[in-house]
């Protein structure tokens, strides 16, 4: 059992046609491997002088929105199957926002930028001049004209061929278009460029050039960078054979976690860790080759270790189903199947009455006693994977409390069609992505301190 003393709400935080008459070679050309580069992330609230209540609420309502944006991509929910026409053009929805934004800068001279990082797409976008269609960004929309290292990329290129859908202009331009579900969009030129990561030039990087760019969901930065397992990725261009990140919360100072890119600089510092770490390996899915599936195997409430049959989260025959770690989305999602069995044990052992947390955006919620939650005692959450690695979380990482009516809720929901471990979990845990070798691996480490 967990005692609540310390449950407040923690937000974890973690986390193109435009002009330019120069043209690209066939390919970006491929990077030497960092020996390692430390990034730092801030939540996307982090500066909105927001209060616990409206952190959580707005968490709630952008994991909601990814969370279908995700299960779309997942289960391929079409435009058709949405009610468009039958020759409507099929645009794959991706992922889209995120809660992390990293700093980093674009072109000859270096323009910098705020853009969200994504583990669950590939594409790495940005604004363009001349804008048909920009949302508004806080730093100046990058002018291709303006850099002596810009070039567009031809429609021959691999990069190019990699897109999920592409078109080829008249004068042998690549043009992309990236819809994410919610009138959001994205649609440009995939070009090169030398992005500039603190002080590491990185040149050659594939990228899209958005001068068509619309919605909500992208308004804390001026675009995006995939970190997934697709080829257009930052990790992929920049053949990285592994990355961390250790995502804080935001009553942990400065609101920064580390992300590190390669190397050894990417490994779990055993000094630093607080437990042993645990590692499990990364499943691929074919119809999904950008997500980090893990295999997730069992559940346990307490003294209860839920039983599920082994198809509750694994991918199915057609390519949905199963699970991922995303550090986009807040909120953890279970297929309903296994949601409901952890619902019911958290009833069962909590011993407080149940209620109504929509409010908030969370499906469990219990009534704290009027003396105060600090002598609640809530069960441990363990979540259990292939390998034998063990997810033991601290109360916090799954339970808050709701300051305004002493209510405390589970930060974890039903879904259909796809599992998400999300970054509620995930907090104050180095979290190292093996690519190379195909495996996951983390241990609680106070991210402050990295």
């Amino acid at each position: 059992m967990e005692s609540v003393a310390r449950l407040l709400l923690l937000v974890a935080v973690v986390v193109a046609a435009a002009s330019g008459a120069t043209t690209g070679a066939l390919a970006a050309t491929p990077h030497l491997k960092l020996k390692g580069l430390r990034v730092r992330l801030t939540h996307v609230d982090a500066h909105g002088n927001y209060s616990r209540l409206q952190l959580l609420q707005r968490a709630a309502r952008r994991s909601h929105h990814r969370m279908s944006r995700l299960v779309a991509r997942a289960t391929g929910v079409s435009k058709a199957a949405a009610g468009g026409g039958a020759g409507d053009l099929q645009v794959p929805v991706h992922a889209g926002n995120g809660e992390f934004l990293m700093d980093l800068a674009i072109g000859t001279p270096a323009l910098s930028y705020a853009a969200i990082v994504d583990t669950g797409s590939d594409l790495v976008w940005t604004q363009c001049k001349p804008c048909v269609e920009c949302f508004k960004q806080s730093t100046p929309v990058f002018d291709p004209s303006s850099s002596s290292t810009y070039a567009t990329l031809p429609c021959s290129s691999s990069f190019c061929g990699d897109l999920p859908t592409s078109t080829c202009t008249s004068s042998n331009k690549c043009g992309y278009t990236y819809t994410y579900g919610d009138a959001s969009s994205t649609q440009g030129v995939l070009a090169s460029e030398t992005f500039t990561l603190g002080k590491e030039k990185l040149p050659d990087v594939a990228f899209g050039c958005g001068d068509t760019n619309e919605g909500d969901g992208f308004t804390q930065g001026a675009g995006l960078v995939g970190l997934g397992r697709g080829p257009l990725s930052l990790v992929s261009q920049l053949g990285l054979d592994k990355f961390s990140y250790c995502l804080t919360s935001l009553d942990d100072g400065d609101g920064k976690s580390p992300l590190l890119l390669g190397g050894s600089a990417a490994a779990i510092s055993e000094s630093a860790a607080t437990a042993p770490v645990q590692s499990t390996p990364l499943v691929k899915n074919p119809s999904q080759p950008s997500f980090y599936y893990v295999s997730l195997t069992g559940l346990t409430v307490g003294s209860t270790r839920i039983t599920l049959p082994a198809s509750a989260f694994a991918i199915q025959d057609d390519g949905t189903g199963g699970v991922i770690v995303d550090s986009g989305t807040s909120i953890t999602y279970l297929e309903v199947q296994g949601y409901r069995a952890l619902r019911k044990a958290f009833v069962a052992q909590m011993s407080l009455p149940t209620v109504d947390g929509s409010e908030i955006g969370l499906d469990l919620c219990f009534q704290g006693p009027a003396k105060g939650v600090d002598q609640v005692q809530v069960p441990k959450l363990v979540l259990h994977f292939d390998g034998g690695a063990d997810l033991d979380l601290p109360a916090e990482n799954y339970m808050v409390v709701d300051s305004a009516s002493g209510a405390l809720c589970l930060t974890v929901a039903p879904s259909r069609g796809l599992s998400i471990i999300g970054n509620f979990q995930q907090q104050n845990f180095q979290f190292v992505y093996d690519v190379a070798g195909d495996t996951l691996s983390f241990a609680p480490v106070q991210c402050k301190k990295l």
